[in-house]
């Protein structure tokens, strides 16, 4: 990306207290942009803004619940009176709730759209007047490689993932011609808290199943998601990235 000052954005990164989220925005704020990075707790916004700072970041962490309307509106006037309206958008924050449908409960279910799905329709319409008067907007969505392949355990997360895939390529033709790219990083197996809490055996296992022969670090996810922010991507937009070793091949 160029290192002139007006390329330098505010850009908006939920779910990025630790994992690919805190890769994607220490990956950004490197880049010169302000980053504003979201968790569910204070102590995970103070986490955020003390790793900002640790490697000379512009910007804090905010405590924001991604599937609150109030909470959202709060977060987006905060931003946009301390630095400007986001310009970068990265909907990262998910959850999941795994269980065999069979028997899988309403709460469970609902959970997962909400935060997976739902607030990315939230966010975005929250951040995106700004992008169509400014005619400049980059609205990065973090999916999954199960979005495309489904897994047992997981109907409620494949749905949400799936849904963000369609999204993004609604948003990405509504919004073309005002300069608003939309699109979707779909990582495989990665390298974080969520994944390293299986055993060996299931690690093994997953491994086996990646041609490349190991796992994503989330470095590599956000070096995706810095390609796609950029002005070289300009010319990219309703597209799934891919990023998985080769696990699905789309």
């Amino acid at each position: 990306m160029s290192s002139s000052t007006e390329d330098k954005k505010v850009v908006l990164v939920t779910g990025a207290s630790r994992g690919i989220g805190k890769a994607i925005a220490i990956k950004l704020g490197k880049e010169g942009h302000t980053i504003v990075g979201t968790a569910t707790s204070d102590n995970g916004a103070e986490a955020i803004t003390h790793y900002l700072q640790e490697n000379g970041i512009h910007g804090q962490g905010m405590k924001l619940d991604v599937t609150s309307l109030e909470s959202i509106a709060d977060v987006i006037k905060v931003i946009t009176t301390e630095y400007a309206s986001p310009a970068i958008l990265v909907n990262n924050a998910a959850v999941t709730r795994d269980n065999l449908f069979l028997r899988m409960r309403e709460d469970e279910w609902h959970d997962v759209i909400s935060t997976n799905l739902t607030s990315v329709f939230r966010v975005s319409k929250a951040c995106i007047r700004p992008m169509v008067k400014a005619r400049w907007g980059r609205i990065i969505n973090i999916g999954s490689v199960v979005g495309t392949s489904g897994n047992p355990g997981q109907t409620n997360y494949s749905a949400a993932k799936a849904g963000v895939l369609g999204f993004a390529k609604s948003l990405a033709l509504e919004l073309a011609s005002r300069g608003i790219t939309v699109n979707t990083v779909a990582p495989g197996f990665v390298d974080t808290d969520m994944t390293r809490v299986l055993t060996d055996d299931q690690r093994a296992a997953l491994v086996k199943m990646v041609p490349v022969g190991r796992v994503a670090q989330p470095e590599e996810i956000a070096d995706a998601v810095v390609f796609l922010a950029s002005n070289n991507a300009a010319y990219i937009t309703g597209q799934t990235l891919h990023v998985n070793g080769g696990m699905l091949m789309d």
